[in-house]
Parts: structure tokens; sequence; C-alpha cells
């Protein structure tokens, strides 16, 4: 063992291939497979823009990679080399050699262009002349038409072309850009199809096949795809900026021709075709990719919701809901005697838009307060944010403007928010705000009560159906007093002193988990029992690592259940004995960050918007609730130990880094967490 931490970035890729086993599963059904295929690709191309564009800048500075080993960045990159060859060699050959095959026996046609029958190639004739040549531009090159701008990850095609063009010149190369507008998989008509199948067509196939016509009067000796990933980060200068919106405005332009760190090209393309496209692009052959297939394999992504076909996707199910919940009485009214939590998706995300819903239009209620930091397109909860802010109540909105890949989005319902006439305040310039906090005041009886929601994911009411996550609604005036504080602390930037249920990042919340951690360990020390159970999403924070390390050793019990990265070697004879780390993947994608600590039988239960990561602890505003409520607590007991206890969609971490699937031997009782919430919190459509 070199070193007492995973780097993260090697960590980060052996979640991808857990992603990627999903697509392998036989259990899994074979659209659902294909998702996982696609979401495989969509990982991979996030890993490039953020992780592969760090590490190259570090390597032109001759800086180490980020993390506490300090080794060469181009040492991790190597690496990672050979880690990111095998995961898309494997991703294309479980392309070719199993999904195409089993879709193809399975009525779900992908019909190559040496298939296609006259009958097909007519009709696609048609549709590339009506349908696609329209909005073609294709290009050749000379002194006055260089190379154009390839925005990033787009589709394009470099063209071999020999003879002269109208003006008397040799051509040799040229280029086509396929326009965002056009689909890139084309579903043939039903009289084109066998009976009972859906057949589909790459737009890449049909314009490669007729992409002569595009060159009247050269002759074209080949056509080859490429895509380009570009460094997608933004860098916003946090001493220089005088206008954030205006500075990030400017930032996603130039993102969209960030600089290239990776192509992948079509395994045909002769090598005179990949060096010239390299030379171009100012890259290494260490940075091309020869593919057998689709340069992005998320556009396989528009086949996976055949409707026809239910016996290739996962069953539906009804959400569930809380017992709570399941009367007629006003949502205030079930507040001010028990506070509820919800779990999705299992259960309805719906409960919180109907609490913002109610607030919005309840003539008692006189302020609205929310953070939002990822909400997606035509949000419900922005809807009524509006409406409540346009019937004169007091609306406060946090909006974090530079969550990644979704500012723009930001922006404009920051935008559509300040016309409705609501106080919109951007999150801090260095300090992301990601807590999920949600405020109301209300005037009962001449007295002004507090109601809240915490949760440990985004008010997003698409995502909510695939990632789990707890939400916590409460009329607790301590809690609400905490919540309070906090609303303050990111609108005013002064600290929120004095929190009782609550702890925040940067200011208390890894200090508090500090003292946790010590605490069981010198509980440990002093013979008594000593227990840590904590699921999050990523643990790369060194010191909590280190004081994690020195729990173990002094006898204390640790489960961590780590969806994706953990640098923590668990295992390690003489470190890390009592540690055991697990990662569930399945359905659905596991989101919820809940700690738990014995202390001496005086259990404490925390839920929280914070993974253990730096960025977390030290650079965001984040939001850690206490859990107080017996029923509530042991509810949320019984899924930690429903986790530890899956041996069906967890990966066990091995000292090296690697993982191991967990499967149950033969007549051992076989448990997922994911299908009993299900079978427990849902109703099967």
């Amino acid at each position: 063992m070199d070193s007492l931490y995973i780097n993260r970035e090697l960590s980060l890729l052996q979640f991808h291939k857990r992603v990627l086993a999903q697509a392998r599963d036989p259990d899994v059904p074979l659209l659902e497979r294909l998702r996982f295929l696609c979401i495989s690709c969509t990982n991979l191309d996030e890993f490039f823009e953020i992780r592969v564009a760090g590490l190259k800048q570090r390597m032109e500075i001759g800086a180490p990679a980020p993390g506490p080993e300090k080794i060469p960045a181009s040492a991790v990159f190597e690496q990672l080399q050979e880690e990111v060859r095998e995961l898309v060699s494997d991703q294309y050959e479980l392309l070719n050699q199993s999904m195409f095959p089993e879709l193809t026996a399975a009525g779900v046609r992908f019909v190559q262009s040496e298939e296609w029958t006259a009958e097909q190639s007519a009709w696609l004739t048609e549709y590339f002349n009506e349908q696609v040549v329209p909005v073609l531009t294709p290009l050749t090159f000379d002194p006055s038409r260089p190379f154009p701008r390839i925005l990033n990850k787009s589709l394009n095609f470099v063209v071999r072309l020999q003879g002269r063009d109208a003006f008397g010149r040799r051509r040799h190369r040229g280029m086509v850009q396929a326009p965002r507008s056009l689909p890139r998989i084309i579903k043939l008509p039903e009289h084109l199809s066998k009976p009972g199948e859906h057949n589909f067509v790459f737009l890449s196939s049909i314009i490669r096949v007729h992409v002569g016509s595009l060159f009247p009067g050269l002759k074209v000796g080949g056509c080859y795809q490429f895509r380009v990933t570009r460094n997608s980060d933004l860098y916003i200068d946090e001493e220089e900026v005088n206008d954030l919106v205006g500075a990030l405005e400017g930032q996603l332009e130039a993102s969209r021709y960030g600089a290239a760190v990776r192509i992948e090209i079509g395994h045909e393309c002769p090598e005179d075709l990949q060096e010239f496209l390299l030379d171009h692009f100012n890259l290494q052959e260490q940075d091309m990719y020869l593919v057998e297939g689709p340069v992005n394999l998320n556009r396989l992504s528009t086949v996976c919701n055949i409707k026809d076909r239910p016996e290739l996707l996962y069953e539906p199910f009804s959400q569930g809901l809380p017992d709570e919940l399941a009367s007629d009485d006003n949502i205030f009214e079930i507040l001010s005697k028990k506070n509820v939590l919800l779990h999705h998706p299992y259960q309805s995300f719906a409960p919180v838009i109907d609490f913002i819903a109610t607030a919005a239009k309840d003539r008692n209620v006189l302020a609205i307060k929310q953070t939002l930091y990822r909400t997606g397109a035509e949000s419900p909860i922005v809807d009524h944010l509006v409406r409540a802010a346009r019937s004169g109540k007091e609306v406060t909105v946090i909006i974090e403007l530079m969550a990644r890949f979704d500012e723009a989005a930001n922006i404009a319902l920051a935008n559509r928010l300040q016309e409705a006439g609501a106080h919109v305040v951007y999150g801090l310039v260095g300090f992301k705000t990601h807590a999920k906090m949600l405020l109301v005041v209300r005037r009962e009886e001449g007295k002004l009560v507090r109601y809240v929601h915490l949760g440990t994911g985004n008010y997003h009411h698409a995502t909510t159906n695939v990632y789990t996550d707890y939400g916590y609604l409460s009329s607790s005036q301590r809690l609400g007093e905490d919540v309070h504080k906090l609303f303050l602390q990111l609108t005013s930037l002064t600290e929120a002193s004095g929190l009782q249920r609550m702890y925040a990042s940067p200011f208390t919340l890894f200090d508090a988990l500090m003292d946790k951690i010590h605490r069981e360990r010198d509980n440990a020390k002093a013979g008594k029992d000593a227990r840590i159970i904590a699921k999050i999403n990523s643990l790369n924070e060194t010191k909590m690592i280190d004081a994690l390390y020195e729990a173990s050793q002094a006898g204390v019990r640790i489960d961590l259940i780590v969806r994706g990265i953990c640098s923590l070697r668990p295992g390690v004879k003489g470190l890390s004995e009592n540690i055991h780390v697990r990662s569930i993947v399945g359905r659905f994608l596991e989101h919820s960050r809940v700690y738990y600590f014995l202390n001496d039988g005086n259990e404490e239960f925390y839920c929280s918007s914070a993974d253990w990561m730096e960025r977390n602890l030290f650079r965001r505003n984040e939001s850690c609730f206490e859990i107080r409520q017996k029923a509530i607590r042991e509810q949320i007991r019984s899924h930690l130990e429903l986790f530890l206890a899956d041996n069906c969609q967890a990966w066990v971490l091995q000292g090296d880094g690697s993982y191991e699937r967990l499967s149950p031997a033969k007549g051992v009782e076989r448990i997922s967490a994911q299908e009993t919430f299900l079978e427990q919190l849902t109703t099967p459509l």
C-alpha cells in the first residue's frame, strides 16, 4: 500500500465501472440495461470535462494531482488512461456483442446501412433530402476557409475528398457538422419494419451513405464520425468579479469552446485523418479513442422508453405516502401535531410541492424562504413561488448560480422570480449554497409559527423519481428558529450562532462531526460500545478519514455506505480493520446522507445535504439536521440496517481500491434494499 488514501479520480472511475456493471446484469430488464449503458457514457463525458480537464491543466504547470497523496498529475493521468480505455472497450464490446443482438431478438432493431432494404433506402433518401439537407452546411478547407469551431460533444464528420471544386482548386478534405436540431436516431415507419418490431437508424449512417450528394463534382473517399470533449469547468475570479451573472454568462459561452481534452473517432478512420484531427485540436494520440459504434452512446437513450414493450422495462409503481399524510387535513394542521419523514422515490414528492402550493395560497402565510440548487425546467415549485410573490407574500429565494451544468437554467429562473417580486439572493461566490431548506412563516392566533422542510436532495420534481432522498416536514419551533438563522446567514452573510438542532457548513458541521468521531473513539478506549454508521455519496476529506482510522484502531465499529468516491482504505491491518465500506448501485441513484453515532447509548441520528468531502465541509453552505422523534429514528435505523444487509446490489470496497460485488450464497436469503423499499412503500401499477 503506497498511500493511506485512495486517489479520488481512480475511485470515481470505479463507480463508473459499477454503473456499467448494471448494463451487464441479466436481472435488469433489457431496455434498462441499455439506459445504464447510456448513463455510463454521460458519466464518462463529465469525467473528461471536469476531472481529466483539471488534471491536464495541472500537468501543464507541473502541479500534483488533487488530494493528499501528492502524486504527480502525469502519473495519475497515465493510470486513468489505462482504466478509461478498458472502460470504453467494455462499453462497446457490451453494445456490439450483447446489447444489439439481444435487442434485435426482442424486436428492437438498429438497422445498419448494409441491411437496408430497397424500400427503406428510398424512404431514408427522401428523409435525408427533405429533413437533413436543408439544415446541413458541408465545408471544405482552404486559407480563407479554416477549420470551423466545433461545439463541445457535438456530432461531426471528416470527409476525404478527391478532385477539383467549381473554382478549379483541388480539395482533399471536407467536413459536415450535424446540427443539434436533428434527432440522432430515426424511427422507421411501421410499414418499413417487420411486424411487431421497432426499427431504428442512426443519423450518422444516413449522413455517411448520402454524403457524396453534399459535395457535387468531388469524389468522396470516406466519411468518418468524430466528437470532441472540451474542458467545461467554469472559473470565476472571486476577487475580481463585480457582476456574477454577467461573468457566469460569459463563462458559459466560452465553455462551449473550451480546450479539447478528448476526441472520439470512428475506428475505420484512416491514420492520416486521425493525425489531421489530433493536430487541429492540439491533442496527443493518448487523447484519442477509436470506437466501434456511435461516438456518443447516449444517443441510444431515446430508445429506452418504448411504451408498448413493458416487459423490457422496470415494473412501474405508484408512489406511497406516509400514514400521517393520508388524512384530508390541511398540511399545517397535520404538522402542528406530528413531524413527517418522506423517503423518495418510494414515497411521493407531491406533499412537498403541495406544502409550497398551500403556503402560496394561504392568507395567513406571511413569508416563504427557500434554497434552490437544481430545480429542472418548468418547475412547479417555482410556479408556486411566483404566485406567492405576486400575491404580496414575502418570498426570498437563495439561488445557486454555480450549480454545475444548470447555470443557464438557474439564471433564467432567477430572472423570472425577480420579475414576480421575489427577493432573489445568489449563492456566495466561493461558497456554493447546497443546503436544502424551506421555511414558511404563518400567523396563527396572533403568533408567528414557523414550518420547515429540510432534505438531503434537490427541490427537483423529476429527479425525486430516480434519486433516493429523505425529506423532513416539521413545525418544531427550535428547528424553525435554526432554519431562520441559517437564512439570515445566507442573505446578510452574518454567522448563524446558537443553533440547537442543526449544524451548517462551512462553520460548524466539520467540527461537530470530528467531535462525534472522537467521542466514539474515546468511548471505545474506555471499554464502551462504540459505533458509527454513515450513508453518504462521497468521502475524501483527509482529516476526517484520519479520525475514522483512529476510531477504528480504538475499536469503534464503523460501517460506511458510500455510493461514489471513497478515499478511505478499509480493512487494512493496523489501520482500519474495523471499518467496512460498501456501495449500493441499483435501479435508483442512492443520494440520501445519514449520520449515526451510538454515543454510549444516547443515539444520534442526522440527515444532511453534505457529503464528507473537503468541498462540502469547507467551501459550501450545507445543512445538517437532527432527528429526535423515536418513530422516525427507528424508521431510519431500519433503513440503515437494510442497506448493510444488502447482498444483491452492494459492492464491498477492498483495501487496494477495488470493489467486489456481493451475491447471496446458496441457501442464503436474497436481500435488496431498494427492492424491499419498493415492496414496503409503493404499490405496483
